[in-house]
């Protein structure tokens, strides 16, 4: 008969321990966004009954607040003609091309800065300069330059996320420990060697930090486009409804724009999940936008 050696009956022992804990941390985990989902029914509830009553019994205006029922009833009608399918892809479209593209160039502007610090330091008033703006300022300008259609609303969300990501990406090359491009100097690593094995991967957290600020940042700026000129958009439908005191209609819109944001929010957060594996943010990002 074979005999089990002790070091591997005590390797056995070991995963079988560290296989339970990891099901135990799992099923941990499943209570507690079962818990956090049923506390987030239940506050929306209490707030759509309470709203509902208030309207009902003439408590408030319903005129000027609208009421669950009609919002309901407004969403319903829009999304059976299109306008609201339309008027939300429009939105998505342009505020996720607007935020790929201002955050990944931002990004690497930022990061490339790190090579030449005399030239850092001559842009580095201007950067500050046009973070101060007010991205909607320029929004006028940048309609009457691209039109009225989508190419505008691109625009506004890029130059609004591209400061935001150029600012953070360039900020984590100053917070890397320089002990780590002292070796990697001390081994001969030459300066493109450092960027791609130190730099980069060193400041991922904070470039997704930036993301995550930019995804609000970029519909901002769409919507906020939206009400200036276009003729289709979430921004452009609250407008317009607004304009006749639909206040049903009005609240789609804000609801959608919400949803919209909670759904950009989480591609963000399973984009960090999957770049930053051993980002201790991890669990928590996933609990939030569960």
């Amino acid at each position: 008969m074979k005999s089990t050696s002790p070091k591997i009956a005590l390797a056995g022992q070991s995963a079988g321990v560290t296989k339970n804990k990891s099901k135990r941390r799992q099923s941990t985990f499943s209570k507690e966004w079962l818990i956090t989902m049923l506390w987030r029914f239940i506050i929306v509830a209490v707030i759509l009954v309470i709203w509902e009553s208030a309207v009902r019994l003439k408590l408030v205006n319903g005129f000027l607040m609208g009421s669950p029922s009609a919002i309901m009833d407004a969403a319903i009608t829009m999304a059976s003609s299109g306008q609201l399918l339309t008027d939300a892809f429009a939105t998505v479209n342009a505020t996720v091309i607007g935020f790929v593209a201002g955050s990944l160039i931002g990004s690497l502007a930022g990061l490339l800065m790190w090579y030449s610090k005399s030239v850092a330091r001559v842009l580095d008033p201007f950067i500050v300069a046009m973070n101060g703006i007010p991205k909607i300022a320029l929004a006028p300008m940048i309609i009457i330059w691209f039109g009225s259609g989508i190419f505008s609303k691109i625009a506004l969300a890029s130059v609004a996320t591209f400061i935001v990501a150029l600012l953070s990406a360039y900020q984590a090359t100053h917070q890397i420990d320089e002990s780590q491009i002292n070796l990697m100097k001390s081994f001969g690593a030459k300066k493109s060697q450092i960027f791609r094995k130190i730099i980069v991967p060193s400041s991922l957290p904070w470039i997704i930090s930036a993301f995550r600020i930019n995804i609000g940042l970029a519909l901002v700026s769409v919507v906020g486009g939206e009400f200036i000129s276009s003729d289709k958009g979430l921004g452009h439908m609250v407008f317009v409804e607004g304009n006749l005191f639909n206040l049903p209609a009005v609240w789609v819109g804000v609801f959608m724009l919400m949803l919209v944001a909670m759904l950009l929010y989480t591609c963000v957060g399973y984009i960090e999940s999957r770049l930053l594996p051993w980002n201790d943010n991890k669990t928590s990002s996933k609990t939030t936008s569960v």
